[in-house]
């Protein structure tokens, strides 16, 4: 089935699971698509550069308004059910799902939006736990159903930011911006170089005749919380101690490999490379979306190939299973580049391919990493995809 046959099949499905909850037909059917970062990996919270995709598997909210402030929610793909009140929003522990819906209506009210309760049934093909970033997915798609039903005007960027919030300060998860904003702000065929401190963004068009193909190592994402929390801490103490001999800096964006070299038995060795990584890693992301403008996938895989062992080596938030994923793709005529993806210690790879390579190394990664590992990798051959939006029913 093809990415749009999928779609309009995965709307049916939840209108369709709407009526049979609710007896009666959903008013929007809102969309938002999961991503996949192509560069830019551990940036984004360090006032960065990100170079993400909106990828063709999406979150999908069937809703309606209601005369009250309830929210009555369905999680289909888990036959779960989770409600509140739109006065009175509060983390839930059992049905902890349903805390992304929540932290967004809990965002948009801190905003001073007027909302609308709504019923509403949620499912989608994003898969969960792979590092493409279902929860914004959930969030946006929430967000972008909310504002069709309650008729408030809410800028896109203001939109990212709202479901960004939800994360951070309802969830718990300190994640950054880019998962968010691809989210909203996407565009088929082409991926987004975000500055991750003024949110400006330029389009850069992937390069003809490529796919986007991850490969998700189906290796669960262990300690990514605990270890994503040191490293950010890592990187704080690093602008912290650089701070002194390099004045003016807020963020490692401000420090330039120059700066790092030259102060570098200044740091701890972990610091160091931690900033090193994303030093190096910045300069590649905005490397790497001059590669795209030039249609250069050539140079666009080389680099992507050093995020990887930057990622691996000074960062280390590698692991075995990326690692062999990516070393199994880069045997294979026809792969430009290949590297991990997201927060690390499993997950997903992400590697640019000739179109007419695409379906050989599709299928010689699967063959080559479940010789390896004993499992079968799950295989997605993405396209650029645009941001979300809401289809009204009636």
């Amino acid at each position: 089935m093809d990415s749009e046959s999928q779609a309009a099949y995965l709307q049916t499905v939840v209108g369709q699971a709407f009526e049979a909850e609710f007896g009666r037909t959903a008013e929007v059917i809102a969309r938002a698509p999961g991503r996949v970062n192509m560069i830019g990996e551990h940036t984004d919270y360090n006032d960065g550069f990100v170079l993400p995709i909106a990828i063709d598997r999406a979150v999908y909210v069937a809703a309606a308004a209601r005369n009250d402030d309830a929210v009555n929610l369905v999680a289909h793909d888990f036959d779960d059910r989770a409600s509140f009140d739109l006065s009175d929003i509060r983390f839930d522990e059992e049905h902890r799902w349903s805390n992304y819906p929540r932290g967004v209506a809990w965002a948009l009210r801190q905003r001073g939006l007027a909302l609308r309760g709504m019923d509403a049934v949620i499912g989608g093909d994003v898969p969960i736990g792979a590092g493409l970033s279902s929860s914004a997915a959930i969030e946006v798609a929430t967000a972008t159903a909310l504002r069709a039903l309650s008729g408030f005007n809410l800028p896109e960027v203001e939109m990212a930011l709202a479901a960004q919030e939800a994360e951070n300060r309802f969830v718990g998860m300190s994640c950054g911006i880019m998962d968010q904003f691809i989210s909203v702000l996407g565009q088929r065929g082409r991926a987004l170089l975000i500055d991750c401190r003024s949110l400006d963004y330029q389009s850069v068009p992937l390069p003809p005749g490529c796919d986007v193909i991850v490969a998700n190592t189906m290796k669960r994402r262990e300690l990514v919380d605990s270890e994503y929390n040191r490293r950010r801490a890592e990187c704080e103490e690093g602008v912290h101690r650089l701070r002194e001999f390099v004045p003016g800096i807020r963020a490692l964006r401000d420090v330039s490999l120059e700066d790092l070299q030259r102060h570098a038995g200044r740091l701890p060795e972990n610091v160091l490379r931690r900033c090193r990584h994303v030093v190096s890693e910045n300069a590649r992301a905005l490397a790497a979306a001059t590669a795209l403008r030039e249609g250069d996938a050539q140079g666009f895989g080389q680099l992507m190939v050093a995020s990887h062992e930057s990622l691996r080596k000074d960062y280390e938030v590698s692991c075995d299973e990326l690692d062999e994923a990516v070393r199994v793709a880069l045997e294979e005529p026809g792969v430009y580049g290949a590297r991990m993806t997201g927060a690390g210690f499993g997950g997903c790879t992400v590697n640019l391919v000739a179109r007419e390579s695409s379906r050989q190394v599709e299928e010689a990664l699967a063959r080559g990493y479940e010789r390896w590992a004993g499992v079968r990798p799950e295989i997605y051959v993405c396209r650029a995809e645009d941001g979300a939006e809401a289809k009204r029913l009636r």
